[in-house]
């Protein structure tokens, strides 16, 4: 027998433990090389455990166990042979299985109920049944098990045998519940659980204010409207909002450097690029991917990059390097039809732009009243590090670059 353990890779320089999410293949299972065995969680993000050799799995950290990088995750048995069939999938405990009856007709066939429960009465429909006297009912509950509501039901059927008076058989039932009121509890994920650590930490460690403004979208509108074709047949890629946002925002950080900045202990850390996160959400929830230096890319190398992060976030294949160190931030709740909101700063950064639907509203202009298409942006930022006028101003220059946007276009 050959034994090949596999262990917790290393997500990166500053995370040192990761929790196991969920495990893609079952104990004992075959599995081949190169194949995803295993979610495993770091505060930022969900990364891929991969098969190093083809063989039969042995599992031995459990999901929601917390591991060390270099830990033994799982282990593979090199010698383990390739069932000859594949093996039948277990039915869940409510998976519905059907056989053909004598006249051909299928019949929905269940596992038998436990037989605990048949005959039972819960804790509410017992004290009915101590108060009225019933003491045969059949139950309509899971397993024959007898509910509250057959209680009810069976109040409505049969008459009070002890009522005398006209005024006591008048006594208003008690309305028949329906509906569903199940629960279900999900282990919230390790990433889950950081995003819900630091927004709190936001709200308690930031001074943080949000200012709000206006963009008239004509021009943007316009524009893409005449490039669009273009733009896609030049560079394979659709010329979309965000970049055009990005290169507005990089465009009018160069003149708020503070917009840029960051807080570390007593002292300002001030950039002179921009590493742009643009959050992007995935099946395990919001991540906000880096495009680097983005001050320095054109248009068409912005929405390529873009493209490339949310793919590998849909895919949950984003490394841990691709989501550090971002400087300043957009989220773009818009897209879900959010027509206003205030976006929460990603920390260590100073502040953060909102985009939101575009919606055609009557605006005044050259002292006429028009219809146009208008989106309300947010800029929240960190009071301790940008002044108001600051922060009022930089977002008047982007709504400026972006009702103007021939001056972001040189490079098209």
């Amino acid at each position: 027998m050959s034994i090949v353990d596999i262990i917790i890779p290393s997500p990166g320089e500053s995370i040192t433990e990761v929790e196991i999410g969920s495990w893609l293949k079952a104990d004992g299972d075959y599995v081949q090389v190169d194949e995803t065995i295993c979610e495993i969680e770091t505060d930022k993000a969900t990364l891929p455990l991969i098969a190093d050799n083809t063989g039969t799995l042995k599992i031995v950290l459990q999901e929601g166990d917390t591991a060390a990088v270099g830990d033994v995750a799982c282990s593979i048995d090199t010698t383990g042979t390739k069932p000859e069939s594949a093996q039948v999938e277990k039915s869940s405990p409510e998976t519905v299985k059907f056989t053909e009856s004598s006249e051909s007709a299928k019949v929905p066939l269940k596992q038998a109920p436990d037989a605990y429960a048949d005959g039972h009465p819960s804790p509410a429909a017992r004290k009915l049944m101590a108060e009225s006297g019933i003491t045969n009912l059949s139950g309509s509950g899971p397993g024959g098990r007898i509910t509250k509501q057959d209680m009810l039901q069976h109040s409505l059927k049969v008459p009070d045998s002890s009522a005398s008076t006209p005024e006591t058989s008048k006594q208003v039932e008690p309305p028949v519940l329906s509906g569903s009121r199940n629960i279900k509890r999900e282990r919230m994920s390790r990433l889950r659980r950081k995003l819900a650590e630091r927004l709190v930490s936001v709200k308690n460690e930031t001074a943080m204010l949000t200012t709000f403004n206006e963009v008239d979208m004509s021009a943007i509108i316009e524009l893409r409207s005449q490039c669009k074709d273009e733009f896609m047949q030049k560079y394979n890629v659709k010329l979309g909002y965000m970049s055009l946002f990005t290169k507005a925002c990089t465009e009018s950080l160069k003149n708020f450097p503070a917009v840029n900045a960051q807080i570390d202990g007593d002292e300002i850390v001030l950039h002179d690029y921009v590493d742009m996160g643009i959050a992007v959400s995935a099946s395990k929830g919001l991540m906000v991917p880096v495009v680097r230096n983005a001050e320095s890319l054109t248009l068409a190398q912005i929405e390529i990059e873009i493209a490339r992060l949310a793919q590998r976030a849909r895919e949950n294949k984003l490394s841990i390097d691709e989501m550090e160190g971002g400087t300043f931030s957009i989220t773009n709740g818009g897209v879900f039809g959010s027509m206003l909101s205030t976006p929460i700063i990603n920390p260590p950064q100073s502040a953060i732009l909102g985009m939101h639907n575009i919606v055609e509203r009557p605006m005044a202009v050259e002292g006429k009243i028009e219809i146009r298409p208008v989106m309300f942006v947010a800029l929240s930022y960190d009071h301790r590090i940008i002044d108001g006028q600051q922060s009022v101003s930089f977002l008047v220059h982007v709504k400026e670059y972006l009702e103007n946007p021939t001056r972001m276009l040189l490079d098209v």
